[in-house]
């Protein structure tokens, strides 16, 4: 969140700054790259009883104003950050599913500049580097070779 405190964040956006929407984005500023379930549970830990509508319709909201990003990688359900603005990257342990933010891709970049951009005006491109972490690496049954490991549907949880 660039606004500084999430209430200024909220009014630079235009939007009325409730205790919802306030617990929403301190659930994602302290659990970035979680599921909007794991964000519901600390939210409702923080609030009590909140729908689960109430928490899709109002991150929704906060994607459609920029104020958080939505990412889905493949075979996993969509999570949610509040680092926005930048095109970062992402790393994803095929193991665990923890998930890391990696800045722009450096160097050769063919898979940011596609071979014909068929009249677009790119402004932005998602990466999502799969691999192992450090702690999943190291575990007898994984190598860097292996690519059959199935994929976790739950972030750092």
């Amino acid at each position: 969140m660039s606004q500084g405190s999430p209430k200024n964040t909220l009014r630079h956006h235009g939007l009325p700054v409730t205790a919802q929407r306030l617990a929403l984005l301190r659930a994602v500023t302290k659990h970035p790259h979680s599921t909007a379930e794991r964000i519901a549970e600390e939210v409702r830990a923080e609030l009590g009883t909140i729908s689960r509508q109430a928490i899709y319709n109002s991150l929704g909201t906060l994607v459609e104003r920029g104020i958080l990003r939505r990412i889905q990688p493949a075979g996993s359900p969509a999570l949610y950050e509040d680092r926005v603005g930048d095109n970062h990257h992402h790393l994803i342990c095929r193991s665990c599913g923890k998930t890391v933010d990696v800045c722009c891709a450096v160097g050769e970049r063919p898979c940011l500049t596609p071979a014909d951009s068929a009249g677009f005006l790119i402004d932005e491109a998602e990466v999502i580097y799969w691999g192992f972490c450090p702690a999943c690496a190291v575990q007898p049954h994984v190598s860097a070779e292996s690519t059959e490991m199935p994929r976790n549907n739950e972030s750092n949880l």
